[in-house]
Order: C-alpha cells, then structure tokens, then sequence
C-alpha cells in the first residue's frame, strides 16, 4: 500500500441530518456550515459573516440557544431555530475518582455509548477523547479493545466530547467579561475508545474546531493524537491536523508486538519507525511520545529498555512508561516499582526523558486501557454469568 493511499474500514459514520430531521450545526466544518447556511436560505452574500457569529456562539460562548444570540436578526434567529439544532452527546453518568478525575459515559445517535475523561493536574487539566464506537485493534492488554467496534464517531460526537466535559466544568466564558488565559481544559488526547487514523476525516474537523481561534481556541501543541501504527496516515496527520503525535509502541520484537498490538502484523516497527523518522513536524521542540505499557515478564527487561534506546536513536522522542492498569480478566499483570524504575533509568541515561505515568481514576476504570462503555462490560458480565451457570 502507498504512503498516500487511504485507510478505510468496514465500518459506518452516521449521517449529519437524519431523513426530514433538524441539522446539527456542531461538527460542521466553516465551509460546511456556510453551505448549509445558504441551501436553507442565507443570502450568500451574508453567509461568510453569518457563520463567523454563530460559530462564536457555539464554540466561544458555548450557547445552544439560537434566541439567545444577540447580534442576530430576531427572524433571522427563528429561521435558525426552524431548521438547525446545536446538540451534544448526552451525559449518561458522571464519576468522580478519588483523584478528581472525571468519567463520563455519554450516549450518542443510535444508543450507542462512549466514554470520555478528564484529568486536572496542577495548572492544568487533560481530556482524553474518544474516536470510535470499540476499537477494532483488539490490543490484548486493552480494555477497549475487547469491545468489538460499532462504527465511527462523528466530528460533531467528538467535539461534543470537548464541550460536554466544558459544560460540566463551567469553563464557558462569561459574555463581555475579561479574558481569562486560565484553563481547567488546556489539553486534549485523542486517546480513549478507538483508533483516531481509522477515522482520519472526522477527527480532523473536529480538531480543527477546537484550534479555531474564534472559538475554543487551543493549540494544536496542546492536542495530542495517539495511534497504534497505522502507517500510511502518519505523515497526513502532520500535514492536515498539526498536532502532536504519540504511538502505542509498547514492545521491542516484533514478535511480543504483535501480540500486544496485532496491527504490529500489518506495519511491523521497521516500518512504523520508518515513518515516525520522516514525520513532517518532528524536532527536538515537537518530540514524539513513545507510550510503553509495563506487562510483568513479558516487555519490561533491561534487554527490553537497551533495545528501546537502539530502535528510536535519531528520533526526537520521549518515553511515557505507564504501569499496567489492570482489569477484570485481564491477561497481565503489571510490573514492580523497582522494574519500572530500573527500566527508566535506562532510558534516561541514554538521554531520552522517561517519565513514569501515574495512574489516575483506577477507582473508577478510567485509566489507560480500562475504558468500555458500561453496557458493554455489563453484556460481558452477564455473558460470563450465563456461561458459569451453563447456561450458554
């Protein structure tokens, strides 16, 4: 397959606009939106000026009421309201760990469920997106994975992450008030349910959104895409998105990789560091996070960590150890403090900042790997319930 061949999956993205149904103006992209805009009536003339307020509506001010947008013409606000809604997943539930960490279980078109996290740290605060309905990726120390993969989400269902998590916050500024340069949501990682380069487009429009500096203005050095290795769409990222990349590494052999990230069978590391090496926005400003998931006896040696420091050498990187967050029947176990350390320490004295991830929401399964929407782990649950009773 070419570097600039498209990836497709099997799966489906819903439409915008049900049949006869209101269109959701959240997810649609400037020059969509001034599209839409005129084929329900917009003189074109204005469309350009008029799509610039309602975006700062939705996106600056965090309105959802067309009557509510002040600089718009009363009739014209009807005519809005007749035919546009600006609708948002629905919050499920909201946990709150012991740590502060947030967890929200949101459903979106269809019934379907996706969970999102938030994670305040000193200063400031991570919110780790979700791209897909399940993953197909069927990484075997991953929760999610286990989840089979439903479809797509769409811009509009990922954005909407970014604004549900806003609302719950109370971070919309107040209209006519003092900037305020201080964010409760400063970063995002595109690192919860779903492999974002398998749905390339949308979360593509919907990182544009929230860089827009007319609307929740972030930098793209603050949004963070994490993939397990699809190749070919590497460079894309760089060139359509602009953020900061991070890959699921997670192993040193293609062998042990290809158990723990099976998509290692397709683009083996040869050819994933390949890419990373010729990544357009690589340098020793903008490094690559290696993320490295610390299994007990299976890739935490000091053999693991030499071999490590030899495959990334020339690239611009840094290594996020992050201990094993475990799971109801997972296959692993994580590995020791001082085999963590141990390995760290390597890495560091080959000169590559290693930081060890803290775990964070383990109270609530809202660490790294363990997202699964509940009624999934629920099916799951009752599915083990039904066997242990022979039942199946």
């Amino acid at each position: 397959m070419s570097a600039s061949a498209p990836i497709t999956q099997d799966v489906h993205t819903i439409p915008r606009k049900l049949p006869d149904g209101p269109i959701n103006l959240v997810g649609l992209t400037r020059a969509r939106m001034r599209e839409v805009l005129i084929e329900h009536g917009t003189p074109e003339k204005q469309a350009k000026m008029r799509v610039g307020q309602i975006w700062q509506w939705i996106y600056q001010w965090g309105v959802r009421d067309f009557e509510a947008m002040t600089n718009l013409a009363k009739a014209y606000r009807v005519q809005l309201a007749q035919t546009f809604v600006i609708e948002l997943p629905q919050v499920v539930t909201r946990q709150v760990s012991e740590d502060g960490t947030r967890k929200y279980l949101v459903r979106i078109a269809g019934g379907h469920e996706v969970e999102i996290v938030y994670i305040p740290e000193e200063g400031r605060g991570t919110l780790c997106v979700s791209s897909q309905v399940g993953c197909t990726l069927t990484c075997s120390f991953c929760h999610t994975g286990t989840q089979k993969l439903v479809r797509n989400l769409t811009a509009a269902e990922i954005i909407g992450q970014v604004m549900v998590a806003r609302d719950d916050l109370e971070e919309w500024p107040e209209i006519g008030a003092p900037k305020d340069e201080t964010r409760l949501l400063s970063n995002i990682v595109l690192m919860g349910m779903g492999e974002p380069l398998y749905n390339f487009e949308n979360v593509r429009d919907a990182m544009k959104i929230a860089m827009d500096p007319e609307g929740i203005q972030l930098s793209r050095r603050r949004i963070t895409l994490s993939t397990s290795g699809v190749v070919p769409e590497i460079a894309r990222t760089a060139q359509e998105i602009g953020c900061q990349l991070a890959v699921s590494f997670h192993a040193t052999t293609d062998e042990v990789r290809d158990k723990l990230v099976p998509i290692n069978k397709k683009w083996n590391i040869e050819a994933l560091l390949d890419a990373l090496r010729s990544y357009p926005k690589v340098s020793n400003s903008e490094r690559i996070t290696f993320e490295y998931v610390m299994l007990n006896g299976v890739n935490d040696s000091d053999e693991d960590a030499r071999r490590l420091v030899r495959l990334i050498e020339g690239i611009p990187a840094k290594i996020n150890l992050i201990p094993f967050n475990e799971w109801p029947g997972a296959p692993y176990k994580r590995s020791s403090n001082n085999r963590i350390r141990a390995f760290a320490d390597i890495i560091y004295k080959a000169g590559y900042a290693s930081p060890i991830r803290t775990p964070r929401g383990e109270d609530i399964m809202a660490a790294c790997g363990q997202l699964k929407s509940a009624t999934e782990r629920a099916r799951k649950s009752r599915k083990e319930i039904n066997a242990e009773a022979g039942l199946t």
